[in-house]
């Protein structure tokens, strides 16, 4: 039974990927879009809009639903190592402060610039995208460094996670006396980063993002045993003879990469990473974490994918907040889930 739903779950995913590339403010044939697929490199005439259907499918929506899942995915694992590692049903890619320490690395670049240099990152570009990314990605990770250090010293769940939550208390301060000093044009560029976008990765990091992100999620797998061992509690699983420091050191660390390269590449995208783990536990009926992880993986992708499309269904113009969907699309669905069972 359980293969079966992993089973569904996997075959959702091309299918909502399918979808995203055929729906949206354009509808695009489905015929035409294999036709791109299939042939990306052969560039269709301009005529009867082939042109424009290939500018639409190869440089936006493919890009988009490509980082969808990429996203979902590590999100959801990450929040699934966060829970059971921190024995807190609430604990979510944002517990540690990382989330909030890239959105501080952005505030210095969009903020910061504003009052030395004017607003000129107020509209990003290619330049502005590398310089937020680059931010971004130099805060999370200094501030993972720093919960990694202390989870080799502090030996209490509980101290690390208030540590976490201290972190992003100062962030939020530093990050208001930025505003404080900033255009409303710089404010309303770093609110827009925000608001979390998959639509931010284009190009060439599309494929810097995926690779990574298909490079890591697969280690997050061997990590099933410890986690498993993890959740009969500290003290069964040194009877076990599992190495408490080194495991939670793995853990804490997987899901700190996973968080720190998606806030950097998408923003702050909320909801999936502490939703997700629960749909799942609720749909599989089970807390084994050889089940657990490959569903998280699984349904976070297409939970995203389902949430990408919704944010650029037909008759809106550009497209939603991604932060605004997940929240009311997902919100739901785990509630509905969690009292069922």
């Amino acid at each position: 039974m359980k293969i079966t739903k992993l089973t569904l779950l996997a075959l959702s995913i091309p299918l909502f990927a399918l979808l995203n590339l055929i729906i949206g403010s354009v509808a695009i044939p489905i015929s035409d879009v294999f036709s791109i697929l299939l042939h990306p490199t052969n560039t269709p005439p301009s005529g009867d809009g082939g042109l424009i259907f290939y500018n639409i499918v190869m440089l936006t929506r493919l890009p988009q639903t490509l980082t969808a899942i990429a996203c979902g995915a590590g999100l959801a694992v990450a929040g699934l190592e966060m829970q059971t590692v921190f024995h807190n049903p609430l604990a979510g890619p944002s517990v540690l402060g990382i989330s909030s320490a890239a959105s501080l690395g952005v505030a210095f670049v969009v903020l910061l610039n504003g009052v030395i240099g004017g607003g000129i990152m107020s509209h990003f570009g290619l330049f502005g995208n590398t310089a937020l990314t680059l931010a971004a990605i130099i805060g999370a990770l200094s501030v993972m460094l720093l919960i990694v250090w202390l989870s080799q010293k502090v030996q209490s769940n509980a101290t690390l996670l208030i540590v976490g939550v201290m972190i992003g208390y100062i962030a939020s301060a530093i990050i208001g006396v930025l505003k404080y000093f900033s255009s409303e044009e710089d404010i309303r560029a770093y609110v827009i980063w925000g608001l979390g976008s998959f639509a931010r990765v284009t190009g060439g990091q599309v494929y810097v993002f995926c690779a990574i992100m298909a490079f890591l999620l697969p280690l997050t797998m061997l990590l099933a045993k410890p986690l498993n061992m993890l959740l009969l509690g500290e003290q069964y699983a040194l009877n076990l003879g599992l190495n408490l420091h080194r495991a939670r050191l793995l853990i804490i660390s997987s899901a700190g990469v996973l968080i720190a390269i998606i806030t950097a590449y998408c923003g702050p995208i909320m909801f999936l990473g502490l939703a997700v783990p629960h749909i799942c536990r609720g749909i599989f009926n089970t807390a084994d974490h050889r089940i657990l992880l490959p569903a998280t993986l699984l349904c976070g992708a297409s939970l995203a994918l389902i949430c990408n499309l919704i944010a650029r269904m037909p008759g809106f113009e550009g497209a939603l907040p991604i932060n605004s969907v997940t929240a009311l699309i997902g919100a739901p669905v785990a509630l509905g889930v969690l009292l069922k069972k």
